[in-house]
């Protein structure tokens, strides 16, 4: 698996959570990372876009405060995806451990 496409699989994570806009999903990964992973929203929502147009995520705008916000939720598409991306990740981390000599 591609370490740099390791991205969508994380935003695919997180927003099977819920739906979340862009800053909260960078937060999100921060928090649960516990700060090992940190991707500005610069990174991030250029992977965003990509998975809207593959139909994986749908986007919506939802005013909160007076301030409008481009929220994003997995589709069932999404799910399927993501099912199949964290299996990759498994089987590759799995793989890279054993070379390393840890055992999971």
């Amino acid at each position: 698996m591609n370490l740099k496409g390791s991205l969508s699989l994380l935003l695919l994570h997180i927003l099977s959570l819920g739906p979340s806009h862009g800053y909260g999903i960078a937060k999100e990964i921060k928090r649960i990372s516990q700060g090992t992973l940190e991707f500005a929203e610069g990174t991030i929502y250029p992977t965003l876009h990509d998975l809207e147009k593959q139909g994986l995520i749908e986007a919506y705008d939802e005013e909160i405060n007076g301030r409008t916000r481009r929220y994003y939720k997995l589709t069932s598409a999404g799910q399927a995806a993501l099912n199949q991306e964290r299996a990759e990740w498994q089987q590759f981390s799995l793989g890279v451990n054993r070379i390393l000599g840890e055992t999971v």
